[in-house]
C-alpha cells in the first residue's frame, strides 16, 4: 500500500538550496573543490534529516543534495530559484526509484541465492564507458567527478541502473517472443508509409505518473526546454531526466517513420526544421521534448547529384550574345566525357564557370534543370539550358531514391524486443511504487 505524505515541501527545498549554496553548486557546473570529502558536514545552522523514507529505508537530505549536484554537474542545467524545485523533484524521484529497485533485487537475491546487484568492478566498467564517451580516460573522468563532489552519487546511480537492467533482461528477455506476424506487420506498415517523410529524432519523455501528474510533467518539460535553449546539452538532459528507454543512449531514437511515435509528436515534427528543438508536447501519459536532427523525404522522391559548366549571360543580353554562349558550350560539351572531367575541361575555357551542384531532389530543382535531370541517365550531359543568370550545361553524376533503406526483419525484431522490455520495466516499477510505503518530507 502506498502511503505518501508530502510535508514541509518548501522547507525541504530551502534546505536543499542552502546545501547547494554551501557546497558551491550554484557557481557553475564545475565546482571549485580540489578534493571533496566523502561526506561533508552540513552547513552551519543546518541538520541532516530524512528527505524520504522508502519501506523504512531513509533517503537523507545529504543524499538528496548530492544527487541534485550530480544532475547539475552532468546536464549543464544552471540552477535557479525557478527550476530548483524541478531539480529537487527529479533527484528525489530517482533516489526513490533506485531504492525500490535495490530493495527488490536484494529480496530476489535472498530468495534465489544468486548475485544480481552490480559489483564495484561492474560500476568501474560503466564509468570507463562514460569516460570514453567524453573522450577522457577513466582516471581523468573520476578525478573530475571527485573534484565536483559527485562521484559517490554517480556510482550509486550507475549501480542501480546496471543491476536493474541486468535483472529485467535476465528475467524477461528469454521469455519474450516476437512473432513473425508482428515483424511482418511493422515491415508492411513501413512499406505502406515509404513515401512519407522520415525523421531522425532525439527525445526526452517525462512520465507524468512518475513525477506526480501532468501539470508537474509539463512545468518540468518547460524548464528543461528553457535550459537546453540556454546551452544545456540535449544528450545529458535526456540521460538524467528522460523516462524513455532511449535515455541510456542520450535520447537517440534514430530514424522514425509514421506511426512510430504518438500522433501529437508526429504532428509537431511535420512542422519542424532540422536542428530545431520542440516545445513541450503533451501526450496521454506524459510530455515529450524532441530535437529534430535530420529529415528526409519518402522513398517516392528521386535525388540527383549534378555538375555544371556555365557562362554568365544577363537576362537582357541580345540574342547574338546568347547564341555565342550557346555555341561555346556546345563546343565544350563535345570535349567532355562525363562528370569526371567536366570541371577540368571547363577550367581551360576563359569565362566558363564550372562546379559541383551537390545533391538535390528533382522536385526542388528549377524547371529547366528538372527536365534535364529527369530525362538524362547517369554520366550524360544536357543541351545548353538558358536561365536568367546565363547559359548552362549540366551533367547527371548520380541518381538514387530518397529515404532510408528498409529495415531488415532482424532489426525490426530487435526494436520490438526492447520496446516490449521497456514496457515491462515500467509496469514493474509502477507495481513496486504502488506496493511501497513511501513518505516524502
Amino acid at each position: 500500500m502506498l502511503s505518501a505524505r508530502s510535508v514541509r515541501g518548501r522547507a525541504a527545498c530551502g534546505v536543499a538550496l542552502a546545501a547547494l549554496l554551501a557546497t558551491g553548486a550554484l557557481s557553475g557546473v564545475a565546482f571549485a573543490q580540489d578534493e571533496a570529502p566523502a561526506r561533508p558536514a552540513p552547513a552551519a545552522g543546518m541538520s541532516e534529516y530524512a528527505a524520504a523514507v522508502v519501506n523504512d529505508e531513509i533517503i537523507s537530505t545529504y543524499d538528496l543534495a548530492q544527487r541534485m549536484r550530480l544532475l547539475i554537474a552532468t546536464t549543464g542545467v544552471q540552477p535557479t530559484e525557478q527550476n530548483l524545485p524541478q531539480i529537487q523533484q527529479e533527484a528525489l524521484v530517482s533516489l526513490v526509484d533506485e531504492a525500490l529497485q535495490l530493495q527488490e533485487l536484494r529480496r530476489v537475491e535472498r530468495q534465489q541465492k544468486f548475485s544480481i546487484i552490480a559489483s564495484d568492478e561492474d560500476v568501474d566498467a560503466e564509468i570507463a564507458e562514460l569516460a570514453a564517451g567524453n573522450e577522457m580516460t577513466a582516471e581523468q573522468f573520476t578525478s573530475m567527478l571527485r573534484s565536483q563532489g559527485v562521484l559517490g552519487s554517480l556510482r550509486e546511480q550507475l549501480r542501480a541502473q546496471a543491476s536493474w537492467q541486468r535483472w529485467i533482461q535476465g528475467r524477461y528477455g528469454s521469455r519474450l517472443r516476437i512473432g513473425d506476424d508482428q515483424v511482418q506487420a511493422v515491415l508492411q506498415q513501413q512499406r505502406a508509409q515509404a513515401t512519407r517523410p522520415q525523421f531522425q529524432v532525439s527525445e526526452v519523455f517525462i512520465d507524468s505518473a512518475r513525477v506526480g501528474g501532468m501539470d508537474t510533467a509539463l512545468r518540468g518539460a518547460e524548464q528543461l526546454v528553457s535550459q537546453m535553449q540556454q546551452g544545456a546539452p540535449f544528450q545529458a538532459v535526456a540521460r538524467q531526466f528522460s523516462a524513455a528507454p532511449t535515455a541510456a543512449a542520450g535520447g537517440d531514437a534514430g530514424w522514425i517513420g509514421p506511426g512510430e511515435m504518438p500522433a501529437e509528436v508526429e504532428q509537431a515534427l511535420d512542422q519542424m526544421r532540422p536542428g530545431q528543438l520542440s516545445r513541450p508536447i503533451p501526450v496521454s501519459d506524459g510530455v515529450y521534448i524532441v530535437y529534430l536532427r535530420d529529415k528526409r523525404s519518402g522513398a517516392g522522391a528521386t535525388v540527383v547529384s549534378l555538375k555544371q559548366a556555365a557562362i554568365g549571360v544577363p537576362a537582357s543580353a541580345p540574342e547574338s550574345q546568347v547564341s555565342a554562349a550557346r555555341s561555346r558550350l556546345m563546343s565544350l560539351r563535345s570535349q567532355i566525357t562525363g562528370c569526371d572531367d567536366l570541371e577540368a575541361v571547363a577550367s581551360r575555357e576563359a569565362g566558363v564557370i564550372a562546379g559541383d551542384l551537390g545533391e538535390a531532389e528533382i522536385g526542388d530543382l528549377a524547371p529547366a534543370f528538372r527536365t534535364a535531370a529527369e530525362s538524362l541517365q547517369i554520366g550524360e550531359l544536357s543541351e545548353p539550358i538558358r536561365t536568367e543568370a546565363g547559359m548552362h550545361i549540366v551533367a547527371v553524376c548520380g541518381k538514387r531514391a530518397s529515404g532510408g533503406a528498409e529495415l531488415s526483419p532482424q532489426m525490426v525484431e530487435r526494436r520490438l524486443f526492447f520496446e516490449q522490455l521497456g514496457l515491462i520495466a515500467r509496469r514493474y516499477m509502477r507495481d513496486l511504487r504502488n506496493a511501497a510505503t513511501l513518505e516524502t518530507r
